[in-house]
């Protein structure tokens, strides 16, 4: 069995959530001949609050190889380095070469984000000769917030990362990604005159993930009488805004018509810390204020999953962005609950909610659709998702072409055509 280096600075009991591309990747890739070997950096080392129950859903078969860190950076208390990636590293280098010194390692895979880890693979390449490639969970150069202001702090990023990426992919075997647009921009400032193998497939998902039940779990409005709780659950987006604003808009429309129940609550859980105007002061602002909860901290992964498959319905708020493609949507049609979805019309995500026949509630954006346009379309299909009775019989046998299982055969035959 050949054997792929994953090289990606978190893992669990990490609970950020690009943990989760590796992690389903690895568990699947021995079915289709790789045997993967997890580097990483020793959870002693993260910032996040540790997530255990998450080792549950690692399988046995994954070896894990951890490395050190440098601490946390600050100059008079304000954080300078924090990045894992970029303490974690020279010791990531170092540990990667003597593994490959060890261990017959036929190709080396590196998510990001983490940036940084990304230019481990033409050092390594350099080093050892082993074909790497860059898998994009993110768009490292992507198009700035309406709110992020020149000179920014979101601008300098996205200035370093005009300057590093193409280091970083210029000797790069392979590129792929959880769509392609997430990766079409690369392929089109840096590889005009070299064709590369690239490949796009998405996070996808693990049944068995659905199947860990977690004894004495209360959802957050076991405390609440008499409400219908609707979940969305994760970080809110940069692009999101508009999507929100939309939503609490046609809420507050029916809300006044006395068209919805009185009962429904809407929960916003793991939110994060973002730029902009919360959730919860776009509730305010349209009057939802007692029916919107917004709760920033990240709760544990399999926390969601169990709360998700007790709510009355899910909410899957997206990106204005075509590129964007919510992994939090298989996890929501999984979850057996009705789904309202908010995407770009040329979203991935559009396309799988409509073979899975779980379009009911879906609107889909366009830019060139009128403001009360999407907010009508939102009003409508949000009058049928919010009936106690909501039509809902998805078929996710389709899903098969969107599992992690199916990713995992993906790289792997993209890995074996760069292995010859």
């Amino acid at each position: 069995m050949k054997q792929v280096l994953i090289i990606y600075p978190h893992w669990p009991p990490s609970n950020l959530a690009g943990v989760h591309r590796p992690r389903l990747i690895a568990n699947f890739l021995p079915e289709f001949d790789w045997q993967p070997i997890v580097l990483t950096v020793h959870a002693s080392y993260y910032e996040e609050t540790p997530d255990p129950d998450l080792l549950l859903t690692v399988r046995s078969h994954v070896e894990v190889i951890k490395t050190q860190a440098w601490p946390v950076r600050k100059i008079f208390g304000y954080r300078l380095i924090g990045d894992v990636g970029l303490r974690g590293f020279t010791a990531l280098y170092k540990e990667a070469l003597r593994l490959v010194a060890t261990k017959k390692i036929d190709f080396i895979w590196i998510p990001i984000p983490s940036w940084y880890t990304a230019l481990l693979g033409p050092l390594l390449h350099q080093k050892t000769g082993i074909p790497y490639g860059i898998d994009y969970i993110d768009p490292w150069v992507s198009k700035l917030a309406n709110h992020e202001k020149t000179f920014s702090r979101a601008w300098w990023v996205n200035q370093l990362a005009r300057l590093l990426e193409p280091l970083a992919v210029k000797k790069a075997s392979l590129i792929t990604g959880v769509s392609t647009p997430y990766y079409q921009g690369v392929l089109d400032r840096n590889f005009k005159h070299r064709p590369i193998e690239h490949v796009g497939m998405p996070y996808g998902f693990d049944p068995e993930d659905h199947r860990i039940q977690l004894p004495n779990l209360t959802p957050p409005w076991e405390s609440e009488d008499d409400v219908i709780p609707y979940l969305y659950a994760g970080a809110f987006l940069p692009q999101s805004h508009y999507f929100v604003q939309t939503l609490f808009k046609a809420i507050a429309e029916l809300k006044s018509s006395n068209v919805i129940d009185a009962r429904i609550r809407l929960y916003f859980l793991g939110t994060g810390n973002y730029q902009g105007k919360t959730i919860a002061e776009y509730a305010d602002e349209y009057g939802l204020g007692t029916i919107v909860k917004e709760v920033n901290q990240r709760f544990p992964f399999l926390h969601i999953l169990n709360f998700l498959g007790t709510a009355q319905g899910v909410i899957v708020i997206g990106s204005t962005e075509r590129h964007y493609t919510a992994s939090k949507t298989f996890q929501s049609l999984l979850s057996g609950r009705p789904v309202f979805a908010m995407f770009h019309e040329a979203s991935t995500a559009v396309e799988f909610l409509e073979k899975a026949q779980a379009a009911n509630y879906l609107v889909k954006y366009a830019e060139t659709q009128a403001p009360e346009a999407l907010q009508k379309a939102t009003q409508y299909r949000l009058q049928a998702f919010f009936a106690l009775d909501a039509a809902w019989n998805p078929d996710l046998s389709v899903l098969d072409d969107y599992s992690a299982h199916k990713s995992a055969e993906l790289l792997a035959q993209k890995m074996d055509t760069v292995f010859g």
